[in-house]
């Protein structure tokens, strides 16, 4: 594994690291009626967060602790913030994840890029949805 590839999927964990975190504080605070979306995309930031340590590890690369905790870029104290993080988490998920498919020398690590890329930014946009914002979606997800 490259050095360029290892620190992409380090980088990748720690913000998989960050979305599980933050999907605390948004499960405490969004709008009751979401909470099984909640539940959903902690999930998946849960297995995607494994599976990353899973390959890090078979890679012999020394894996890290996630950190205690987490600071959200703003206050979250209502729905509407929450799903503001969640937004913002994703994107952040998407960044990392891009990173990873740009850097990765072999095509299993590339796939895993794509795949997590692509779960990030529909996730994003189902949030975005939620907010009203139009549209959506954007046209490369990921691009800082």
């Amino acid at each position: 594994m490259t050095t360029g590839q290892q620190q992409a999927l380090l980088d990748a964990l720690d913000a998989e690291y960050a979305a599980v975190y933050a999907y605390g504080v948004i499960a405490a605070y969004a709008n009751t009626d979401r909470s099984r979306l909640v539940a959903e995309y902690v999930a998946a930031h849960r297995a995607r967060r494994d599976s990353t340590i899973d390959a890090l590890k078979v890679a012999g690369v020394a894996v890290p602790a996630p950190d205690a905790a987490y600071t959200t870029p703003f206050p979250v104290d209502d729905p509407i913030p929450a799903a503001k993080l969640a937004v913002t988490v994703e994107n952040d998920c998407a960044v990392a994840w891009r990173a990873v498919v740009e850097r990765a020398d072999a095509a299993d690590v590339r796939r895993i890029g794509i795949d997590a890329l692509t779960e990030s930014a529909v996730r994003q946009a189902t949030w975005q949805a939620i907010l009203g914002t139009q549209p959506p979606t954007i046209a490369f997800p990921g691009k800082s």
